[in-house]
């Protein structure tokens, strides 16, 4: 696979970010706060009247993103993200990404991208940039340097 700056990474879309799934992750992270998983408590704070996604998860979709474009979790050399805004229970996201330079190792083309992750019809929720290892023999099926 080539790339080259300007080169748009494909779209990782979530339909509807689940409010239960919510739930499960904040007894995965040990994450005590009621707002991901109590409407009332983000009422409570003046927050709307949905739970709020927890910021790991939401980053996760952008990584999801990245490696079905690279084809590796390995491919992923550095992920800086800023969080700019909440997803809520309910909510549509869309992450993508668009190559903004490359430069080359010898055995990988390595990008730097611009990525984000967008709520369908509202905000930015978070937005960074990502270092990416993509195998030159990669449209030839050769697996990435792990």
């Amino acid at each position: 696979m080539r790339v080259s700056a300007g080169t748009a990474l494909p779209n990782f879309e979530v339909d509807e970010v689940r409010a239960a799934a919510m739930k499960t992750m904040a007894v995965l992270l040990r994450d005590p706060n009621p707002i991901h998983f109590d409407p009332d408590a983000v009422a409570a704070l003046g927050m709307g009247d949905r739970v709020i996604n927890q910021g790991p998860t939401n980053m996760a979709y952008v990584v999801n993103m990245l490696v079905a474009w690279a084809g590796h979790p390995a491919c992923i050399r550095a992920l800086k993200v800023r969080f700019l805004d909440n997803v809520r229970g309910g909510d549509r996201v869309v992450a993508g990404g668009v190559v903004t330079s490359v430069a080359g190792d010898g055995r990988h083309q390595i990008a730097e991208c611009d990525v984000w992750l967008d709520v369908v019809g509202g905000p930015r929720a978070l937005a960074g940039s990502a270092t990416v290892a993509v195998a030159a023999g990669a449209a030839t099926g050769e697996t990435p340097a792990r």
